[in-house]
């Protein structure tokens, strides 16, 4: 069964709108394809009723997000798809296609706040523990998990970086993060030194093959390219389940437990906040929840009118 499309004239304004967030924001592959289907499922449920994606009144979408929240779409959906349109509407302000933005006082459910999961500091020191002096894939995950730990990068980040974003000797690296924008970051001991051994290692897997564009990629695959973030996800996969880790750890979660365990000894939000590369202190402060968590969890194991009997 074919998919529907939306019609020319609501899909081009979503296109240009796109290429706006690509080429001028520099958004990443994976915020573009979300905008791109949230903006065609409303797309598909809304050119019926409107003329066009301008005229579309508060109150017509308030009825459809209505119409998602009763067919079963979650408070979080919601959320997502009212702020893709809102963006979207924001651009068309811009551009004069239309005066004010119709989205801008929807009321949708509130979605239920979850925290982000993470790592407590045994289970980091459980994962990096293999050995990758023999291997030379293992040397380069381990340097790659290293520095994801070391400097809370996200894996857009991580697989875009090249060898001259990495300064060893100033124990920093140069990261390039959502909206273009760029940031420094220390890296630990232990991570520069999983990574100079992979340095050594990486011409290896460089060869005539190897795209011009990859030839300075500080990660490499198998396949004598740029590594991508499918194959570190499954490396990160292989690797917790190498160690024993009885979780599905995903790359994220080595960026939460960085934020967290850096919170939990130093309290400053606003330097987390900076290292994180997070443009709001709003998106920093859910880590001030996982804080909490832990010193529950120290209360509930020392206190002595809190033991649980």
């Amino acid at each position: 069964m074919s998919t529907p499309e939306l019609p020319l004239h609501w899909a081009e304004p979503v296109q240009q709108f796109l290429n706006y967030l690509k080429h001028e924001r520099g958004y990443s592959p994976q915020t573009l394809s979300s905008y791109q289907q949230q903006l065609t499922k409303l797309g598909l449920a809304l050119h019926a009723e409107a003329a066009s994606w301008f005229v579309l009144s508060e109150q017509q979408l308030q009825r459809q997000f209505l119409r998602f929240r009763k067919s079963g779409l979650s408070a979080r959906s919601l959320s997502l798809a009212a702020s893709a349109l809102r963006s979207f509407y924001r651009y068309g302000i811009s551009q004069q296609w239309l005066s004010q933005n119709p989205a801008d006082y929807l009321k949708l459910p509130k979605p239920d706040k979850t925290l982000p999961k993470q790592l407590e500091i045994e289970q980091i020191s459980q994962l990096l523990s293999f050995d990758s002096h023999d291997d030379i894939l293992a040397c380069r995950d381990k340097a790659m998990l290293e520095l994801f730990y070391s400097s809370g990068l996200r894996l857009t980040e991580l697989v875009a970086l090249n060898l001259p974003d990495l300064q060893l000797s100033e124990a920093l690296v140069r990261v390039t993060g959502k909206g273009n924008k760029q940031r420094q970051l220390p890296v630990g001991r232990m991570a520069r030194s999983a990574l100079r051994e992979w340095l050594v290692q990486r011409p290896a897997l460089l060869d005539a093959d190897t795209p011009a564009a990859d030839q300075q990629a500080l990660f490499l695959s198998i396949e004598r390219q740029r590594i991508s973030p499918r194959q570190v996800r499954e490396r990160v996969l292989h690797w917790a389940k190498q160690q024993g880790l009885g979780q599905q750890l995903h790359p994220h979660m080595l960026r939460h437990s960085f934020a967290s365990h850096l919170l939990q000894s130093s309290g400053d939000l606003r330097g987390v906040q900076e290292l994180l590369g997070h443009a709001n202190l709003s998106t920093t402060q859910v880590y001030t929840h996982l804080d909490f968590q832990h010193l529950a969890k120290v209360y509930d194991s020392a206190h002595p009118r809190a033991r649980k009997k």
